[in-house]
């Protein structure tokens, strides 16, 4: 009698009761698409699975250099939060947090959301102001946020040290609803709905050129040969200047490497995210256990996928003073990923100066908390011309100087 692991079970069911192998072993690409999305990352997968679902535009290819979600969504630290400070902000990464609640029931794929609260310490005076701006501006956009006290921050996070020398802690901005979810739940969640609506997931294939006809896009050159399309996005994060040189126009952006660490598994401690801007870092506990540390991006730019020693020095050292059990616990691995920031902090969702070219980059450090927001105005910009979530983050608001100013709001990362 043969003997199946685990793992050949559970691939088998998922292929012959879902659809999956469509995406599991990638198709070759056809000759022409109606919509081809260049990064099968979240937002890429985003973007065609409400393509499909909302304006049923179905013959879409997602093309991947790499592998499905390999890059960013595979690599960040999960925090999910809505409390940021400008409206349009506020709304997109809003809708991105209520579609998050009910996106395991949607895809039927669990993504392990986790509603636990994210809070964002207050270690001077400055910030004290800062967040009770961002609470009031929360309440008029109609976001749950509040001001908590330094008592009631002890409460929440029992291990945190609140009276530290330098920078003690004065309070924090309280988002009840944020949290986390599985990084690769999600990037397989949408991917497995885009199989089941017929669309083609195209992985190890790398665009290397963008092909044009009386300024209108007509189709991509890949490693795998010619593809005509009618529309094209290209959402590919920390490459999106390459891609972008390639359509023929220039983009705002500077791409650099934003790292982060994990723990060896301990006992749960800390059952919400923290995050602290003065010391730069923030902290949450995995359900294995592990203790998900991530700090600032790199001070120079660079397209490294790897970890650093002096990034665990700067980062571990900064949180130790407020998380002093932590400096007990060994480093269990470390990676970096690659991100693209723009001038002001805010992201790019936008028609370019190639006709049916759209672009969705600029995400910086927090891009995994919008990928539902991000997809579904992605996905309305694309299908119409048109969405009230992405009107505000055109490539033009950098030469007309209609800045969404984040640098606060994304300053520690997330």
């Amino acid at each position: 009698m043969k003997h199946y692991s685990a793992f050949a079970v559970a691939r088998e069911a998922l292929r012959y009761h879902t659809g999956w192998e469509r995406a599991w072993r990638s198709p070759e690409p056809k000759k022409r698409y109606d919509v081809i999305i260049v990064g099968a990352g979240g937002h890429g997968l985003a973007t065609a699975y409400y393509l499909g679902k909302n304006y049923g535009i179905q013959n879409v290819a997602i093309i991947e250099k790499g592998w499905l979600g390999g890059g960013n969504t595979g690599r960040n630290t999960t925090i999910i939060r809505s409390n940021y400070l400008q409206d349009p902000s506020a709304a997109l990464y809003e809708k991105a947090r209520g579609l998050y609640e009910d996106l395991s029931q949607e895809l039927n794929y669990n993504i392990m959301f986790s509603p636990r609260g994210v809070m964002m310490l207050a270690q001077t005076q400055h910030e004290i102001r800062g967040y009770q701006r961002t609470a009031h501006a929360n309440a008029l956009q109609g976001v749950k946020t509040e001001w908590i006290e330094p008592e009631r921050v002890k409460e929440l996070v029992p291990i945190i040290n609140i009276d530290g020398p330098r920078y003690p802690v004065l309070g924090a901005l309280w988002q009840e609803r944020g949290g986390t979810a599985r990084h690769d739940a999600v990037a397989w969640g949408y991917a497995r709905a885009c199989s089941a609506m017929g669309m083609d997931i195209i992985q190890k294939c790398e665009v290397t050129g963008v092909r044009s006809e009386n300024g209108r896009v007509v189709g991509v050159d890949t490693t795998k040969g010619a593809i005509d399309c009618e529309k094209l996005g290209i959402v590919v994060a920390g490459h999106s200047g390459q891609l972008a040189e390639m359509a023929g126009f220039r983009l705002p952006l500077e791409s650099v490497a934003l790292q982060a660490l994990v723990s060896e598994p301990i006992k749960p401690c800390m059952d919400v995210v923290v995050m602290a801007n003065t010391v730069h870092g923030y902290m949450s506990q995995s359900d294995k256990g592990e203790m998900v540390i991530g700090g600032g991006t790199d001070g120079f730019n660079n397209f490294t996928q790897r970890g650093s020693f002096h990034h665990i020095e700067e980062t571990v050292r900064a949180l130790v003073e407020t998380f002093p059990m932590i400096s007990r616990l060994k480093m269990l691995r470390q990676w970096g990923g690659i991100v693209d920031m723009t001038g002001d902090r805010s992201p790019i969702l936008s028609t370019t100066p190639l006709g049916n070219c759209f672009i969705n980059c600029g995400w910086g450090t927090g891009g995994f908390k919008a990928i539902p927001g991000s997809g579904w105005g992605m996905a309305q910009l694309m299908a119409t011309g048109h969405s009230p979530l992405t009107e505000a983050f055109t490539m033009d608001r950098f030469k007309e100087g209609r800045f969404i100013d984040e640098s606060v709001a994304a300053g520690v990362a997330h």
